[in-house]
């Protein structure tokens, strides 16, 4: 409730104010998107049945919070257990993670392939039109999974419902624009802090990736994703899990325990610590240097002497071209 209300009151606001001063209004947007966002990272442990006790009080308020995200939280569920599996592993696609080329792979790609990826890894793209996508267009089909049963139907075409049901009632009550002009930029400002997030948690300077014959769970928990070591009040909206390598570490350990744990064991303290400022500067590291085993930027790859070679990860390739 103390996400759920503010939220709720934030939205108001905003409605309330279209009619008298709409763009004195859209500053609400901004924490009315924290409070999403924090919505979210509490789906998310209900994910990994880790904010109650009983399974089945996590899967349905996963379900319901799943309607404000536009998040099918079943088919979510599926592909994040799979990331947690195989965060950092060179050999296996990252579901619901970004996609980062080696070196040697960008190398091996055509100029076309290349452009995409550099338009792909572009900040414009990334964390504007990306976060859009991915909630407003991606989430509404089990892309990826779209042979693998009824639970990815299941579960994205009843969270849709659910969305279109329950917008369908906010705009008979207070009409399309208004709703449009409340709901649009909480929902764009939150899938952009969103995306900010988990990319800052795994894609920093000495992250960790291995191929499939040396990756190891722990180390893959403890180096591949940060300590996001944030101010308190972000660290209250984002749940505390910027502290992500525990996170991966040990996933039922709910996020608002995190803290404690770092509390009790400071050693994991200073382990793939980012700061904000350092933070932004992740934004130009977008392949992995196997030599070095750090992200580079694309300048800094084009100044290393090694050539290109067959990748095992054939997929990145024609991931590329689709």
């Amino acid at each position: 409730m103390i996400t759920l209300l503010p939220l709720a009151g934030l939205w108001f606001l905003m409605w309330a104010a279209v009619a008298y001063g709409y763009w004195q209004g859209l500053l609400l947007a901004v924490p009315a998107a924290g409070f999403l966002v924090r919505l979210f990272m509490i789906q998310h442990d209900c994910g990994h049945g880790s904010f109650f006790a009983s399974r089945h009080a996590n899967h349905w308020l996963g379900r319901a919070i799943g309607v404000l995200t536009l998040t099918p939280y079943d088919f979510w569920r599926h592909t994040h257990a799979l990331h947690h599996a195989g965060s950092g592993n060179l050999d296996r696609d990252d579901l619901g993670g970004i996609d980062t080329l080696s070196v040697r792979e960008f190398r091996a790609l055509s100029p076309g392939q290349q452009l995409r990826y550099r338009l792909y890894r572009h900040p414009l793209v990334l964390f504007g039109l990306g976060p859009a996508y991915l909630f407003i267009v991606h989430n509404r089909l089990p892309l990826g999974f779209m042979r693998a049963g009824w639970m990815p139907w299941l579960s994205t075409q009843g969270t849709n419902v659910a969305i279109i049901a329950s917008a369908g009632l906010a705009i008979w009550c207070m009409g399309l624009v208004p709703f449009l002009l409340v709901q649009v930029p909480i929902t764009l400002i939150a899938a952009t802090f969103g995306v900010w997030l988990f990319y800052v948690q795994h894609q920093f300077e000495n992250t960790y990736w291995e191929r499939n014959e040396n990756w190891r769970f722990h180390d893959s928990a403890l180096h591949g994703s940060s300590h996001y070591d944030l101010p308190l009040v972000l660290r209250w909206f984002t749940a505390n899990i910027g502290v992500h390598h525990v996170h991966h570490l040990c996933s039922r350990v709910p996020s608002y325990r995190l803290a404690e744990v770092l509390r009790d064991h400071p050693e994991l303290r200073a382990i793939s610590r980012v700061t904000l400022g350092q933070s932004l500067r992740c934004v130009r590291l977008v392949l992995w240097d196997e030599q070095q085993r750090r992200l580079v930027s694309f300048r800094a790859a084009r100044a290393l002497t090694y050539g290109t070679a067959a990748t095992p990860r054939g997929e990145i390739v024609s991931t590329m071209t689709r």
